[in-house]
């Protein structure tokens, strides 16, 4: 049986929603993610893995973990 490749996933943060409360920032466990200018919070791609460890912790629901390209 041939297994196919799962494409990558990341995190996406709706800035125009978000609380900028910090509490992604704090279970990422590759501080993928920060608050900037304490307004939003932001993603970096490079470092997300898409764990969804953000958006389960994320109290306005502003978090989604969706595939990317490779």
């Amino acid at each position: 049986m041939q297994q196919t490749k799962r494409r990558p996933r990341r995190a996406e943060v709706d800035e125009s929603l978000c609380v900028a409360c910090g509490c992604c920032v704090k279970v990422c466990p590759k501080a993928a993610i920060h608050v900037e200018k304490g307004i939003f919070a932001q993603v970096d791609p490079g470092l997300c893995v898409g764990c969804g460890l953000c958006a389960k912790a994320c109290p306005a629901s502003v978090i989604e973990i969706r595939e990317v390209d490779a």
